[in-house]
């Protein structure tokens, strides 16, 4: 299960090469994007090598990104979209441009996955090879449906497969980059994207259970890379951290797309563990249980480091014109970026970031490795 968090979804390629190294036979049989999170499981689906190759070749593809080539950055493109933005609000709609969608002009994304992603006329090739030779089981990327204010599965599947229907509405459908555009469309920021008629945008934005498009594909075993940091725990009478200076509007931009984004999966996940040990706890519940439900395994790999404070110590690497506006709306004495950690698609950013998903991942090698060999699991405390 590969989340999202925009520029933070590097951090799962680090955490991914690991396993490739460790276990090069290893191939997940369902995967799950949200957000950036599915330009990776595309990817993965996609790729026609092995996983070694497929993990390394998505490595490269995110090393070759720059800010450029997620969105334009040219100050007269930044100038003209603020400008008009700006009039709209000033004048309660009846100035600027009508059409205005999103903060930035995305197709400079669209023209870079259709560059590195394979394709025919934007639908992705090699899934369903994948799927008829056994390699794949099931691959969904989730969107929100703004008609609808409510999250959308695209699945493409191996015949017989089908997801259930919980708070997702799912669809089959032959996986394409409008699809992934649509999921990795952070609100107001991205353009939303068309999909059969609807407007679609992050995957992350309703979806409020992240585990459950893989529990319903009918996973028993679920590996999530969440590239949010634990949250320090505050003992009962100890101080909070102040900081004086008034919240920037970047800071609490920051705070929202963490709920959107990243907070859900640590609920979601610790649900399942309460299951898993109610399930556990009792024969007789067991045995009750075991006709509706099924114990499902969940381990979550998540940074060591905040990704928010690494952003702010690489924030020079931006260019000029985000730069300018980035500080009119932040605050440099604030000590995380998170809102910034999400649109920097800098290279020695995104390297950093592979970097630590690697290194957090070699921590828990062997548990990982266990894990994902099936082997019998503990079940962690709530």
């Amino acid at each position: 299960m590969l989340s999202g968090g925009g520029a933070r979804a590097a951090y799962q390629v680090g955490c991914l090469r690991h396993i490739a190294k460790v276990m090069p036979t290893y191939r997940p049989r369902i995967l799950t994007g949200v957000s950036a999170g599915a330009i990776n499981a595309i990817h993965l689906a996609a790729h026609r090598g092995n996983w070694r190759d497929a993990v390394q070749d998505l490595s490269d593809l995110w090393l070759s990104l720059r800010t450029q080539k997620v969105y334009r950055t040219d100050l007269t493109h930044v100038l003209y979209r603020v400008a008009h933005w700006g009039l709209k609000v000033a004048s309660s709609g009846r100035l600027g441009r009508k059409d205005i969608r999103g903060m930035v002009d995305a197709s400079p994304l669209r023209d870079f996955l259709n560059d590195h992603v394979p394709n025919n006329a934007g639908r992705v090739t090699g899934i369903e090879d994948n799927l008829q030779d056994g390699l794949l089981d099931a691959l969904a990327i989730i969107t929100t449906s703004y008609a609808q204010s409510r999250s959308v599965a695209w699945v493409e599947a191996a015949a017989g497969i089908q997801i259930e229907r919980g708070q997702l509405y799912p669809r089959a459908a032959q996986l394409n980059i409008d699809h992934v555009l649509a999921s990795a469309a952070l609100p107001l920021f991205f353009p939303a994207i068309q999909l059969d008629g609807t407007w679609h945008g992050d995957g992350g934005v309703r979806l409020t259970a992240p585990l459950s498009p893989a529990l319903h594909l009918g996973a028993t075993r679920i590996l999530a890379v969440s590239p949010r940091a634990r949250v320090p725990r505050i003992e009962e009478g100890a101080a909070l951290s102040t900081n004086p200076s008034y919240p920037s509007p970047a800071k609490i931009a920051g705070v929202l797309l963490n709920a959107v984004f990243l907070d859900l999966l640590d609920f979601d996940a610790l649900q399942m563990q309460r299951i898993n040990s109610l399930l556990a706890d009792s024969a007789n519940t067991a045995k009750a249980a075991a006709k509706r439900y099924r114990q499902v395994d969940v381990m979550v790999v998540r940074p060591e480091r905040d990704l928010g404070v690494i952003a702010r110590e690489h924030e020079i690497s931006l260019p000029r014109s985000f730069r300018y506006f980035e500080r009119g709306l932040g605050n440099p004495n604030e000590p995380t970026a998170d809102a910034l950690s999400m649109v920097m698609f800098e290279p020695e950013y995104l390297g950093l970031l592979m970097d630590l998903g690697e290194k957090d991942a070699e921590a828990r090698s062997e548990e990982i490795q266990a894990f994902l060999r099936g082997e019998p699991a503990p079940i962690a405390a709530p």
